[in-house]
């Protein structure tokens, strides 16, 4: 049996102002940063083989906490970045909504090809799907922990476990460095055990892309 964690990174200022981060490298705030090392000792409970993560700031400095108790070096893949938001990245989200709106509208309703030059979800889920496969396969039958993105996370877990966008949109997003837990075995292939798991915290934040 392969355990996979797919964890969130820790929460950035643009989380917090509702900016549209998508791939802008932003970086951890201090409240990130104290999330990180709060999930941390409970990630390393699980004694994790390997440890990757996206090579953007947010998510590769959420993963050093981790490492800094494990002693893994954090294995950096760019196919972890979180989707590409076009136009609107560097945009709080209100503006992209004024600037944008059939975009807006368009996004918000779920299709999974806005415009605006925002990444499709299609492209989304089979990058970050095959980086979860390639960080599965380094410890095949262990533990392994990849620290991605909200977005990124969510396609990428759903294609693994082959659902569509309707289902997806269904499923309540990670909060800042929460993970869902997805183990694969000869039988079952890859399931479901647990989602949106971390340590209780600060009231949660206005919701990020």
């Amino acid at each position: 049996m392969t355990r996979l964690i797919v964890w969130r990174h820790g929460n950035t200022d643009w989380n917090a102002t509702g900016r549209v981060q998508g791939q802008t490298d932003v970086p951890l705030n201090d409240l990130g940063r104290e999330q990180a090392r709060t999930a941390a000792p409970l990630l390393a409970a699980l004694r994790p083989d390997v440890v990757v993560a996206s090579d953007l700031l947010r998510a590769a400095d959420t993963a050093a906490a981790l490492a800094q108790l494990t002693g893994h070096p954090v294995r950096p893949d760019a196919r972890l970045r979180e989707r590409h938001f076009g136009q609107w990245q560097g945009l709080a989200l209100t503006d992209a909504a004024e600037q944008f709106p059939a975009e807006y509208a368009r996004w918000r309703a779920g299709d999974p090809d806005p415009g605006a030059g925002i990444e499709p979800l299609d492209d989304l889920g089979k990058r970050v799907g095959e980086a979860l496969l390639a960080a599965a396969e380094l410890a095949d039958g262990g533990t392994v922990v990849v620290a991605t993105h909200g977005g990124a996370a969510r396609q990428g877990v759903g294609r693994l476990l082959d659902w569509d966008h309707s289902v997806l949109r269904s499923v309540g997003s990670l909060a800042n460095c929460h993970w869902t837990e997805l183990r694969r075995n000869d039988v079952r292939g890859w399931h479901l055990r647990a989602h949106n798991v971390g340590p209780i915290s600060r009231p949660a934040q206005p919701e990020p892309v």
